[in-house]
């Protein structure tokens, strides 16, 4: 019955605004997926942040701070906070490492 279905045959706003953005064919599957559950849609901020760190720690060189807070302007401490771990996991020598040599 579902396949029947037009933007048209939804009466609900809400309802047929999602369908009117993301087109039937992806509402229906939305709704055979989801439907009668509540799902949470992030922010574009939440998902552009993942992608953002991940290219900083990427160009981290273990000193760049101030040139990284300036290209993503952001504050040296928030770099500082998102390139800690990567810079101590890439950069430190543990102890396998000594046993190797």
């Amino acid at each position: 019955m579902l396949d029947k279905l037009t933007i048209n045959d939804i009466e609900n706003k809400e309802q047929k605004a999602i369908a009117d953005t993301i087109g039937i064919e992806a509402y229906i599957s939305l709704v055979r997926q989801y439907g009668g559950t509540s799902i949470y849609v992030l922010k574009e901020d939440s998902l552009v942040k993942d992608i953002r760190d991940k290219m900083i720690r990427e160009e981290f060189d273990g000193g760049n701070y101030v040139y990284l807070a300036k290209k993503y302007n952001l504050s040296e401490t928030s770099i500082r906070n998102i390139t800690n771990n990567n810079f101590t996991n890439k950069y430190q020598i543990s102890f396998d490492d000594l046993k190797n040599t």
